[in-house]
């Protein structure tokens, strides 16, 4: 087990994460759509029903309002978790760090041996009480912790709360419910925007494009199937049972697998810790405070391997790694990852047809120098910018082994200042954030040679 974070200044891996987030100054992006009067707060209030729904903004929308854009109004929140790994995946240090209006600075989470904290009273995200209650929520995540010393409120998660669907639905199929070569027929009741109409595909197509291109209509029907073999209040229970107590995916819809909203909730050392389990390590890798043993027997090798290769197969290289953009001026080169191959096209550049995104950038010339793989997911609406997955170095690259998870409500309603007015298409996220991803891997680096 890893030692301790001390309450006063936390492991030497959590100094470094609250430095460099101070360092990157944050602070310094702009909102390209803040509200300016009480009906605009009021219509954000409504705003937590299906949040994934709503696009990126086109082109010259977001060419438009980048540049009427007004500094942010207060410190933004960030939730950030670097889990270090040995060669059999047991941690050894960590560092959680939070930011928010309350800690501008950086807050550094004291965890215990077991990677686990009592010392956060974790809030439900609150889109209108970000900007009306100083980034202050008013709904506990986890009960009983009114006297922590920590209060922070928690970005939505947004497409990173895909993972915990996954880890459902493989446990389903771990338990001989379901295959992951059965077909499976989509067939809402009632007909959202975030999902589309029915469906049918096999349990194993549908994952793939919920992980690989972050496909909301699979993920529905993943979230519909769930709901089908009641199993949705049994993974909550799960989590909880595992010490993973802010990872709840609350309130979906029965009828169609939609409503992804607020009460989804997911925090950046429980997700880190979830990463930790479908990477797989040997013997027990934490004990819950129900004094369960945890092991990556959660899930069989099987599931593992399969949750692992389509992390691993992700196409949106856009937020912590920004590969997807070799070479280009902005943004900023993030985590030196190997893009996958089943991506690239034969003049080297990204196309995902899903998302109807071709990047246009040659990545041969970063897979030539890459030296880690990252088999991640990322998650993106206007308020929330996330990334999280498994880092580890390509042979010759350094010995390194990490898990990164960073929540944020930098989504792309957030704009640099230095962003430049043509070629920065499809750039959802404040550079800031590759930025981050680049100096945590670079300091890795350096721990394990």
């Amino acid at each position: 087990m890893p030692q301790a974070a001390s309450a006063e200044g936390g492991s030497p891996l959590a100094q470094h994460l609250r430095q460099t987030v101070d360092q990157l100054k944050f602070e310094q992006v702009l909102d390209t759509d803040p509200p300016t009067s009480a009906a605009e707060l009021n219509a954000l209030r409504q705003n937590d029903v299906e949040k994934e729904a709503a696009k990126p903004p086109k082109r010259a929308d977001l060419k438009a309002a980048a540049a009427a854009a007004a500094p942010i109004s207060q410190q933004p929140q960030i939730d950030l978790t670097v889990i270090e790994l040995n060669r059999l995946g047991r941690p050894v240090s960590s560092g959680t760090v939070l930011m928010s209006p309350q800690y501008p600075d950086g807050k550094i989470v004291p965890v215990d041996r077991n990677l686990h904290t009592t010392d956060v009273r974790w809030r439900q995200w609150d889109d209108a009480g970000w900007y009306a209650n100083h980034g202050q929520g008013t709904i506990d995540v986890v009960a009983g912790r009114e006297n922590a010393s920590i209060d922070f409120m928690l970005p939505y998660p947004a497409s990173v709360l895909k993972l915990m669907v996954a880890f459902g639905v493989l446990r389903l199929v771990d338990k001989g419910e379901i295959s992951l070569d059965d077909t499976y027929a989509y067939e809402p009741t009632t007909i959202s925007s975030l999902c589309g109409p029915a469906s049918s595909n096999t349990v194993r197509n549908y994952l793939d494009a919920s992980l690989t291109w972050s496909s909301n209509a699979a993920s529905c029907a993943m979230v519909k199937l769930l709901h089908d073999h009641g199993a949705v209040d049994g993974l909550n229970q799960t989590f909880q049972d595992l010490g993973l107590e802010t990872l709840q995916l609350k309130n979906t819809n029965p009828a169609n697998g939609a409503r992804w909203g607020n009460p989804v909730t997911m925090s950046s050392l429980d997700t880190a810790k979830l990463l930790m389990l479908v990477n797989g390590g040997l013997g027990t890798l934490w004990t819950a405070p129900g004094g369960t043993a945890v092991t990556a027997a959660v899930l069989s090798p099987a599931s593992r391997e399969f949750f692992k290769s389509k992390l691993g197969d992700q196409g949106m290289n856009v937020t912590l790694s920004t590969t997807n953009w070799c070479g280009a001026a902005y943004p900023a080169q993030g985590i030196p990852q190997l893009t996958p191959s089943r991506w690239i096209g034969a003049d080297g550049t990204v196309t995902i047809p899903g998302e109807g995104v071709a990047y246009g950038h040659d990545v041969r010339p970063c897979n030539d120098a890459a030296e880690v793989t990252f088999a991640h997911k990322n998650g993106w609406v206007g308020n929330s910018g996330a990334d999280a997955g498994i880092v580890k170095a390509l042979p010759g690259k350094g010995g390194r082994t990490y898990i990164v998870a960073m929540f944020s409500n930098l989504g792309y309603q957030y704009v640099d200042s230095n962003r430049p007015p043509t070629g920065a298409e499809n750039v959802w996220f404040t550079e800031k954030m590759a930025l981050l991803g680049k100096a945590i891997d670079t300091y890795e680096k350096k721990r394990h040679p």
